[in-house]
């Protein structure tokens, strides 16, 4: 389990490593602001599909498989960013990105709880939780410490740093045993759909998808608001600091999963989703007040209620269905994330067009409010038939 946890840790980090250096590559490339969003977006449009894709041939094809071959598009996307001279290199790395990260997620959680005993499901998928937003987290930390204080090669360098840990990546998968499937299996044709079996389909949207999906929208507007933040109120040009508080706000919810108060699931699910809707309108509040402490206290509170929310959404995710599911309905649990965190990107991007920055985030927390009131109401009719 520990060898497959770092091979996500590493995985998740280069998911997220480019992210300090969008103003670089403005510069460099004169992008437009517009220009900038699509090579944000384009990672979530070719992510979304191939999430689906794994997550339903995966079992078929071999997860270990899937898994190794995310690995080598990574790598190939690294390439491209390594050789890159024209912007549509840009584009087709983080095309292949997208497509790497997106084959990636959903099968490694299931392949993860494949390497384990019944009896420590539970503790695979929250330690599984846990390693992605350190990993997400650690990301932008290490590529903004490295263009900021390294100064050599700042659209390389970063880049070599990251082909070595991806390198790691693949050699402690080579020492991870795979999965079995039955002599004779031949590749079924299936029809590509969001897989969750409807059976579960209602609470499953409703305590897992939904949750998760406010989880990533929440934390999206607050990536939306740091930067503008670190610059016009912090009045930095520091490419670090937006990538640690960033490390912050993500390690916080990781480290908040270890908190042992409460440990009823439903209960720490109501807290959570609470804590993050309140940590979201503090730190919006500190946007239009320029309050460093109000920042600071938003990501903490946000932090501990994402930490939760996202740990209960993961565990009713492998809970919920039978373990041959498994796979395809951890993919349409990640489809949801992906799906929220690109809401405040092309959210605010719209929004801003008729409204200030804070004030279009206003109206994101607004729909991400709704959302949680909702939760909240059905949680108390899941409670009633939950057993886990």
């Amino acid at each position: 389990m520990k060898r497959m946890l770092l091979v996500s840790i590493l995985m998740s980090c280069g998911a997220t490593f480019v992210t300090p250096l969008f103003p670089l590559y403005s510069e460099a490339y004169r992008l437009n602001s517009l220009q900038i969003t699509i090579l944000f977006a384009i990672y979530a449009a070719f992510l979304l599909p191939t999430l689906l894709i794994a997550g339903e041939k995966g079992s078929t094809w071999g997860l270990k498989r899937v898994i190794r071959l995310s690995i080598w598009i990574s790598i190939a996307s690294t390439l491209f960013f390594l050789a890159g001279n024209h912007s549509w290199m840009l584009y087709a790395a983080r095309s292949l990105e997208g497509i790497a990260y997106g084959a990636f997620t959903g099968t490694a959680a299931a392949f993860l709880m494949k390497q384990t005993s019944p009896s420590q499901i539970s503790a695979a998928l929250k330690l599984s939780g846990v390693t992605i937003l350190i990993g997400f987290g650690l990301g932008p930390a290490i590529a903004g410490l490295i263009v900021q204080y390294i100064h050599y090669l700042p659209l390389q360098l970063p880049y070599w740093i990251l082909l070595a840990l991806l390198i790691l990546s693949l050699i402690v998968l080579e020492t991870v045993p795979k999965d079995t499937v039955p002599k004779g299996q031949m590749p079924v044709k299936t029809k590509i759909s969001l897989g969750v079996p409807g059976n579960i389909r209602f609470p499953f949207f409703s305590m897992s998808g939904l949750p998760i999906f406010t989880v990533f929208t929440i934390q999206g507007i607050a990536f939306a608001l740091i930067p503008n933040f670190v610059k016009n109120v912090i009045h930095t040009s520091n490419l670090s600091v937006s990538g640690l508080i960033i490390f912050a706000l993500l390690s916080g919810a990781a480290l908040a999963q270890f908190i042992p108060w409460p440990s009823h699931p439903i209960t720490r699910m109501r807290f959570g989703i609470l804590l993050l809707a309140i940590g979201a309108w503090v730190i919006v509040s500190s946007g239009l007040t320029s309050s460093l402490p109000l920042l600071w206290s938003g990501i903490f509170i946000q932090s501990i209620g994402g930490g939760w929310a996202f740990q209960i959404a993961l565990r009713l995710t492998g809970q919920l269905p039978e373990p041959k599911e498994r796979t395809r309905v951890i993919s349409v649990f990640y489809l949801c994330a992906y799906s929220g965190f690109i809401v405040p990107v092309i959210g605010v991007g719209v929004l801003t067009q008729f409204f200030s920055l804070n004030h279009s985030l206003i109206v994101l927390n607004l729909s991400a409010a709704i959302i949680v009131i909702y939760v909240l109401i059905y949680s108390v009719r899941f409670n009633r038939t939950y057993s886990g």
